[in-house]
């Protein structure tokens, strides 16, 4: 039964109803990663490309408070050209919906949503994680601990580069959340398809990644499944051209005292300006391409089940 603060779309409504593979979406790359209108652009073609690839796309927000679980066409139009949009994880999920805000969702808090509405797969960019200096700052992605307890299946192109990847990798270890690289034994490292470290798992097919969901379910194991989808060859920038370049806005941030929520922000459009707009075409293309792969998963999770 749907909760009374939950709206599903007509489209995600008939897809749950059917038994149909259904793929969740994240909204805050349109409300906080690109302008008007390309962010509208861009999360048109990602619905597109999991229509394409066989699923349903709901792409998550609030919208004046409501929980909406897939959007409307007029929905996703009002949403990317909306001001003052709050920026959504776990902490603040239940404050904006009590106040009738609008607000995007982050992964913590598109995985809550997505579970409520019974979806098992989602598809984003790169998940957060453990920042560079946390052992000062303390700065510590809710994704991480979202995925140990929120049974949803998370195809990201891996850790945001900008992040300390071998510490985000140790917590969700600790947190017991698999972390299972597609098609390689690498970890990637969102513009990049090699970080240099070994993924704890390996799978290659789709319908592997959708039994290891279901065999955890079975097991009573709490959390979700990251599968570390790595970016198109032809699109990647490769982590040799990109360490100077965060580590110049990643000064810049520390020279400025930009801090919490504001930092992964910060640092985005910094290496858009010092990339001259290749990490915003690289973050496109494997957005796209998880998308493709979570409609794969949610597929075989509906014929496996």
């Amino acid at each position: 039964m749907t909760p009374d603060f939950l709206t599903l779309s007509p489209e995600v409504t008939e897809a749950l109803a059917a038994n149909a593979p259904v793929v969740a979406l994240e909204s805050t790359i349109i409300t906080h990663g690109m302008p008007y209108p390309q962010n509208l652009e861009t999360a048109r073609r990602v619905e597109d490309e999991v229509r394409a690839a066989g699923a349903v796309p709901a792409t998550i927000a609030i919208l004046a408070g409501r929980l909406h679980v897939g959007l409307t066409g007029a929905e996703l139009e009002s949403l990317a050209q909306a001001k003052d949009v709050m920026k959504l994880s776990r902490a603040d999920l239940a404050v904006a919906m009590a106040t009738g805000r609008t607000g995007a969702t982050t992964v913590a808090a598109t995985m809550i949503a997505a579970h409520l509405a019974g979806i098992g797969v989602f598809a984003t960019g790169g998940i957060g994680g453990v920042h560079k200096g946390a052992e000062d700052s303390f700065d510590i992605s809710a994704d991480l601990m979202e995925l140990a307890q929120t049974p949803v299946t998370v195809v990201a192109a891996g850790a945001k580069a900008i992040l300390d990847i071998p510490k985000t990798l140790e917590v969700l270890e600790t947190q017991g959340v698999p972390v299972i690289a597609f098609g390689q034994d690498d970890f990637p490292a969102f513009w990049s398809r090699i970080s240099g470290l070994a993924a704890p798992l390996r799978m290659d097919a789709a319908g592997q990644i959708a039994a290891s969901a279901l065999m955890r379910a079975r097991l009573g194991l709490p959390g979700g499944q990251l599968v570390a989808n790595p970016i198109p060859v032809e699109a990647e920038i490769a982590s040799d051209i990109l360490a100077p370049i965060i580590a110049q806005a990643q000064s810049e941030a520390d020279a400025q005292g930009i801090v919490g929520k504001s930092v992964t922000p910060f640092l985005l459009q910094r290496i858009f300006e010092l990339t001259e707009g290749q990490s915003l075409e690289a973050n496109i293309a494997l957005v796209l391409n998880n998308a493709r792969l979570a409609a794969a998963i949610a597929r075989a999770l509906v014929t496996q089940d």
